[in-house]
């Protein structure tokens, strides 16, 4: 069976550790405990663990100094902190020795688990990216032998090699924010810090608090200074993810920003310089949203100095069953399983269909086929009736044209997690016809009387 991840607590209070160690354990995690950094050191040496959590403020040694030990000797961990004693300093400090996760105590148990999941999440993709070669060419876990790919892999080392802005443009699910990881650590910040930032998000009244942070006092509720996403990121890059959702108000706010690379902390009157590589991305076409007059022109040209279009799933051919295998191979091994292969008829059925949900969509539906089914081969019948109805492969199931847009709609629907804007954007219908359809289908799945 596949091994639960382990994970090092260090803290010198014995009542915290016993609380963490307990609610990481419900959720098994094979959890060890250390009281101070000189014991976590060793513990360290004699085994590896895929995570380490540890206090900030503790004596004689600071959890800080354990944060760049393990970052300086230890690649295949992931180090979060947690504090009682939050302060934009230290929280900018701790990102920037490479502390993954920077969580202020008091925290919920939900909070702290979210925070675990996205450090180990960050661990599988680092481990995937060192693996991903052997599948096929690849850039940071970017998979693809088409032409469309390679001209991609290409346009991310030319932007690595350079620190000016990019702006990745393609449809929602392509991997844009995979192509600007590429882009970070391909180049010479690679040892800093990340930050994707969803723009589409956050609301605009919280906006210049989360991107530029706040001072004590700033707003009520403000009871603590706290860093915004521009200062974790120093030293590294920004991701500006969904940036064709902002509003004029913090479009001209992120100007001001791309134009002098300094940010005021709500409720201050000075300026803190930030070290800053600005990546954004957008599934829409600014220049049309210029032209409309819904985004500024000025901002979309400081954005645009490097422009890469990563291609839907249907312009990239063979490349669906590249990603394919390697989606099944992946989730396979989480189940301590054999990976299923395909039939004739699935790859066929597969290559035929037009993918509106590009990677993603796939992606979700390997896992599901994975988990739904024990069958060693993957046929026709096991696929979605939109896909079915694409190939006259093995075992076709005849369904009415009705039926393939429902389940289309369906799939489309649980692909955006039940977000009809979005899902209305990519099957090019507007909400009132979604809503209309999805009233009619689920009046259709009613009894007769």
């Amino acid at each position: 069976m596949v091994e639960a991840p382990s994970i090092l607590l260090v803290d010198d209070s014995q009542d915290t550790l016993e609380v963490l160690s307990r609610n990481l354990q419900e959720k098994g995690y094979r959890v060890a405990c250390a009281t101070g950094v000189s014991q976590a050191v060793e513990m360290l040496r004699q085994e590896g663990y895929n995570l380490v959590i540890t206090d900030y403020k503790m004596p004689k040694v600071s959890g800080l100094d354990l944060v760049r030990h393990v970052r300086e000797n230890l690649p295949d961990t992931e180090v979060m902190m947690i504090t009682g004693y939050a302060t934009v300093e230290g929280a900018v400090e701790a990102v920037k020795a490479g502390a993954e996760e920077y969580l202020t105590k008091p925290f919920t148990d939900e909070e702290l688990l979210t925070a675990v999941g996205r450090a180990l999440e960050k661990l599988r993709l680092r481990r995937a990216q060192r693996a991903a070669p052997a599948l096929g060419p690849a850039v940071q876990g970017l998979l693809g032998e088409s032409e469309p790919m390679r001209q991609v892999f290409q346009a991310i080392s030319r932007a690595a090699s350079t620190t000016a802005t990019v702006l990745i443009c393609g449809e929602s699910g392509t991997g844009k924010e995979m192509v600007a990881r590429a882009i970070h650590y391909q180049s010479p910040r690679a040892t800093a810090p990340f930050i994707p930032v969803n723009c589409g998000g956050i609301p605009e009244t919280l906006f210049e608090s989360e991107m530029f942070g706040h001072v004590k006092g700033a707003y009520t509720g403000a009871v603590e200074s706290r860093a915004g996403f521009f200062h974790s990121a120093d030293g590294g890059s920004i991701l500006l993810d969904e940036v064709s959702e902002t509003t004029p108000v913090m479009q001209v706010k992120l100007l001001r920003v791309l134009q002098d690379r300094q940010v005021y902390m709500l409720g201050s009157d000075r300026s803190v310089q930030v070290d800053v590589r600005i990546m954004a991305a957008s599934n829409k076409d600014l220049q049309t949203l210029v032209k409309r007059g819904s985004f500024r022109e000025d901002l979309f040209y400081r954005l645009n100095v490097i422009s890469i279009e990563v291609p839907p799933l249907r312009r990239r051919g063979e490349d669906v069953l590249l990603l394919a295998r390697y989606f099944l191979d992946k989730f396979s091994r989480e189940l301590d399983r054999q990976a299923p292969v395909l039939s004739d008829g699935a790859v066929r059925a597969l290559l035929e269909y037009s993918w509106p949900g590009n990677v993603r969509e796939l992606e979700n539906l390997m896992q599901r086929l994975v988990v739904m089914t024990d069958e060693k081969e993957i046929g026709v019948h096991l696929l979605p009736p939109a896909m079915r109805f694409c190939t006259s492969g093995d075992a076709f199931s005849p369904c009415t044209l009705a039926e393939v847009e429902a389940e289309h709609i369906r799939q489309v629907l649980a692909l955006v997690a039940g977000n009809k804007t979005r899902a209305a954007e990519i099957l090019g219908i507007d909400r009132k016809t979604l809503r209309e359809k999805l009233k009619r289908y689920s009046n259709e799945k009613q009894p007769r009387k």
